[in-house]
Parts: C-alpha cells; structure tokens; sequence
C-alpha cells in the first residue's frame, strides 16, 4: 500500500469519524480504520466528498498508508480499548511516530503510556479535544501535550482543524507527557460546576418566580446577550425553550432528575484533594449529581422536616438581576479554582502550563466557551503568576458587584429550602479567601491536643507542641 497519508485516525464512532472528516475538509489525506470495517466503509460511503480517504480493513494496512513520520490518531473508549489499541500498533510502528490518543483518558494513564512509548523511540500524544461531535467536525478546542519535537510536526495540523476565534486558533502544546490530558480534566471539572451552577440558577428562578420554563428560557436568552454569554447560557435557552412532542410539555418537565457523570469530574476533585487544592464548587457540583441519583436515599428524605417560608417576591426583575450576578460570580469561582488546580499540578510535576494560553484556546470550540475567556486570558497576560483569578482587579470589580446579590440569593435559597450547593460553597470559598484570620487556628490546636500534630504560633517562628495531658508547658517540636 502506498504510504500517502498524512494523519490517520482509528475508532471511528462518532468522535472519531467527524474528526476524521475534520482533518479531510482541511485538505489532509486522512488513513481511516475501524475494528469493525462496516464503520470504515460507511463513512467513506458517506463522506467521501469531503475529502481524500484511505480505508484499511487491517491495523497493519493502516499503518502502511502513512507517510513518515505515522501520526495516529486513537478514538476508541478510555482503558482497556486504548491500551489494547497502543499494543497492537506498537511493533507496526518505527521510530520517530507519533501517537495520538484523543479520548478522554486519565492523565494518569496518559504519563505511563508516554514513559512506556518513549522506549520504543515512539511519541505518544495525550490530547484533550472538547467541543462534542459538533465540535470535532467543525472545529473543536484542542490540548495536546507529549514532547516539544512531536508538537513541531502535529502543532500545524490540529492548529489547521481547531476552532479559530479573531483568528486564533483554539490549540496549543500545553506541556510534557500528561499535561494535555490533565488540562482537559479541569476543563470538564468546571463543565461541571458551569452545569450546576445554572441548573441551580434554573431551579431559583422556577422556584422564587413560579416562572414556566419557557419564561425561565427567556431569560437565559437575555442573559446570553451580556457578561454572561456562552456555549452553556446558549443552549439552556434553547432546551428550556424545547417543548415535548409527545405530551406538549415543556421538554424539561418530562426528563427526570438524575444526572449522569462520566468520570471526569470525579478525577478532578480526586485530585484536587491529592493537591491540596479547594476547588469546592466542582466538588459540590460533582457531589450534586451523585445526590440527584441517591434515589433510596431521596425517598426516604422526603419526611425530613423543612422549616422553610413561603416565598414571595416582590420585585421580579429584581430578583432576576441578584440570580445573574449570583450566577456570573460563582461561575468566576469555578474558573478561578480551576486555574489554581492547573498552576498547582504544573509546578509539582514540571509542566511548566501557560494558564493563560488555556484561557485562550478555551474561547472556542470548547463546552465551556464564553465571553469571560477572554478577560480571564489578559488577567494572566498582566500577571502569568497571578496566585488568585478573582484578586485580578477586573474581577475584583465585577465580582465584588454581584456581592450583595450573591448573598441575598443564597440566604434566601436556605430560608426557603432551596438546595444551591454550588452557589453557597462559591460565596463560602470567596469569604473564605478574603477572610483575614480563619478557625483553623482551633483545629491545630485541637490536632495537637489529641494527636501531638504540633502547631504554629502567630508571635514568633518555629513549630511547638503542648503537653496537653501534663503541665501544659510549651516545648518545641
């Protein structure tokens, strides 16, 4: 077979086939396969007019029809799928190839399969791609990581496929070995707390307004002319604005309330905790959708007693106007507390990641696309150490405006029993960052008086413990 092939990909559910079509709209000669040759044969079917294919009913064929140095693209599910992938293209390949895995995997997974392709004299490529089938298609946010050389020859084509936003494309190296995949981690470890964040907007509005989920939708689709505009705003209008065809109903009354989750969220506040990083409302939106589908646990807490009012509101645009600061400052948290989980994995493992350089390639293409990517790539531009992403004087200003909205809402929500818990864990990190002296000082005390964990003292330097069972005399540690 001759060897014409500039990228290839294998996997071609419906990721990897539209980014196979991708890179074919873009001019590239695109190797395809499939375990299953039916897939290989009805995109070619299907899609041959978007470009040049080269199908191979073999791994070895496949191979075969790449130029040199082979770029492979893997497309198949995270684990066990890609490892089995990684093994069989192995003894194919030669060395200087590079290998690309644009699944969801876990960074983890990601450093061991780069360590174990590296003896081989082979480049494996971690490479977060988000924005969906849509995305893939049409021009998705991409991470790749992996080694400096191997960017220099897949950099320009995912640059070429990727979304563009005044030009720009939304691509980036992003750091060695599992750097690309990580990033992608936290990418969809704020998706999360995005998600939630308006879910709970939605939830307040439905139950502080009495609104129909029509209206409700109306309002997203005014919020998303403003500060608030995004890929998520976007499409809540438009599902809110969804009416059922079988019953007539508003299409969001009819689907039932438990959310499903993937895993990645679960890997970022793992993590986050391994760091030692409060990345508290991702963890709260995380704990959210586990909550919704604890149904033995639902059931039985439907006896547990409210002492909650009534609700009234007096003023309904208003209270429109506190939920959308509310809802803009939380969602600023959640960015903010995903950066710091960013900076934080980037120092202990040497990754050396451009925090802004993320912001940007997020802008597009991405789930969590929105008009604040951009403010949030020039706080780092003006600060690339900035310690805080809300302590930026932008969001300074814009945060501490919605400050008495946000405190408002989340006491009303609690006084009317309305759960927001990604909402009241964002104010409670934000006073929390801003507090000049926490109660932790007790708990040191407390850790030392059972355990001898020792503490610190704010009047002079060192490390000391008290003898807590015997004279209290102080000594140091």
């Amino acid at each position: 077979m001759t060897a014409r092939a500039q990228i290839g990909v294998t996997g071609l559910a419906v990721m990897g086939r539209n980014l196979a079509r991708n890179f074919a709209r873009h001019g590239y000669t695109v190797a395809v396969h499939n375990r299953s040759y039916a897939k290989t044969a009805s995109l070619v079917a299907d899609h041959g007019d978007d470009g040049d294919f080269v199908p191979s009913e073999s791994m070895a064929d496949f191979v075969a029809s790449l130029a040199r140095p082979r770029k492979v693209v893997i497309m198949v599910k995270a684990g066990a799928a890609t490892d089995a992938v990684i093994a069989e293209l192995i003894p194919l390949l030669e060395e200087g190839d590079i290998v690309i895995d644009a699944g969801n995997a876990h960074f983890p997974d990601t450093r061991r399969r780069e360590a174990e392709l590296k003896a081989h004299g082979l480049h494996f490529v971690g490479t977060g791609v988000s924005g969906g089938e849509e995305g893939a298609l049409n021009g998705p946010s991409i991470m790749p990581g992996g080694s400096p050389e191997s960017y220099e020859w897949l950099g320009p084509i995912l640059e070429d496929i990727s979304a563009k936003v005044d030009g720009v494309p939304c691509c980036t190296y992003v750091g060695p070995d599992g750097a690309g995949h990580f990033v992608k981690m936290v990418h969809n470890g704020i998706e999360y707390a995005d998600m939630q964040l308006i879910a709970e907007a939605y939830d307040l509005l439905k139950q502080g307004l009495g609104a129909s989920a029509q209206e409700i939708g109306e309002i997203f689709a005014e919020w998303n002319k403003g500060d608030l505009e995004s890929f998520l705003i976007e499409i809540t209008a438009d599902v809110l604005a969804h009416v059922d065809a079988e019953t007539g109903n508003a299409f969001v009354d009819v689907v039932l309330d438990r959310a499903e989750q993937k895993g990645t969220g679960r890997w970022t506040v793992q993590n986050a905790l391994d760091l030692g990083v409060p990345i508290t409302g991702i963890a709260e939106a995380t704990f959210a959708r586990a909550l919704s589908g604890s149904v033995p646990q639902r059931e039985a807490g439907r006896v547990l007693p409210a002492e909650s009012g009534a609700w009234e509101i007096s003023d309904r645009a208003a209270f429109i106007e506190d939920v959308r600061l509310a809802l803009y400052a939380s969602k600023v948290v959640a960015y903010s507390q995903g950066f710091d989980q960013i900076a934080a994995a980037s120092a202990e493992l040497g990754w050396n990641i451009d925090r802004g350089a993320m912001a940007r390639i997020w802008r597009g293409g991405c789930i969590i696309r929105a008009r604040f990517l951009n403010r949030i790539t020039e706080a780092y531009e003006r600060n690339p150490e900035l310690s805080l992403l809300l302590a930026d004087p932008y969001f300074t200003e814009q945060v501490g405006q919605g400050v008495g909205a946000w405190r408002r809402i989340v006491a009303q929500a609690a006084l009317n029993g309305v759960p927001t818990p990604a909402f009241s864990s964002s104010l409670a990190y934000y006073d929390g960052v801003r507090a000049e002296r926490l109660p932790a000082n007790l708990i040191q005390a407390q850790r030392d008086f059972f355990g001898a964990h020792t503490y610190q003292r704010i009047d002079k330097d060192g490390v000391f413990h008290t003898e807590w069972t015997g004279d209290r005399t102080e000594s140091d540690a």
